[in-house]
């Protein structure tokens, strides 16, 4: 969300520097349309890139990250997302009644890892496992198991396939609970500080 409204921030300066910079040398200068428009594209450009730069420069800082090291996370987040999609295409294409309830929530809970860390990027050393190895685990198991399960005839071997791809999702689900704990894990520490600070407080006002 933060990320898109600064998109139509620097958008809108630009625009607007654009159109000022255009009228102003088209009337007030009497330069040639042509010539109008190119210096007000200039500008424009110029203005968004700035801006641009600048609200990038102040990301980093706020979240103590290099220019390189963020190109690499950003890198893992856009991979991350189309393997999300993937995951999602073969978890809703199951029919099963006794999947949904829990492909909803593996759903749920990859999504809230990609949000998170695509809010703050310094998270993502919290939980490199799931961008390195447990999302494509996850994303090749789900997707073996929407194919066999769409086949109109199961035999014994296929049904027992399917129970043992189940289990293995099952294991994995559990593994992405807990990815989602450690990217928590800052501000579950917080809560857990600020709770006894509370009772602290509590205790001592009990004791007066």
């Amino acid at each position: 969300m933060k990320q898109l409204v600064n998109f139509l921030l620097r958008s809108s300066v630009a625009t607007f520097s654009t159109g000022t910079i255009w009228l102003g040398s088209f009337f007030a200068f009497h330069q040639p349309f042509l010539l109008a428009s190119a210096y007000a594209l200039g500008v424009g450009g110029v203005v968004y890139l700035t801006i641009k730069g600048m609200t990038t420069h102040r990301f980093l800082k706020q979240n103590q990250l290099t220019k390189k090291e963020y190109q690499y996370i950003k890198k893992n987040l856009n991979e991350a997302s189309k393997k999300i999609r993937r995951l999602r295409k073969a978890l809703l294409n199951v029919r099963s009644v006794a999947s949904i309830k829990q492909n909803i929530e593996i759903i749920r809970i990859v999504n809230k890892i990609y949000s998170i860390t695509k809010n703050e990027p310094k998270r993502f050393y919290l939980v490199e496992p799931f961008f390195y190895s447990h999302l494509d685990s996850m994303v090749e198991i789900s997707e073996k198991y929407a194919f066999l399960a769409a086949q109109p005839k199961k035999n014994a071997e296929l049904s027992i396939s399917l129970s043992e791809t189940r289990r293995t999702i099952s294991n994995l689900a559990e593994t992405l609970e807990k990815d989602l704990y450690d990217v928590l894990s800052k501000d579950i520490d917080h809560l857990q500080f600020e709770l006894d600070v509370a009772k602290l407080s509590i205790n001592k006002t009990i004791k007066k």
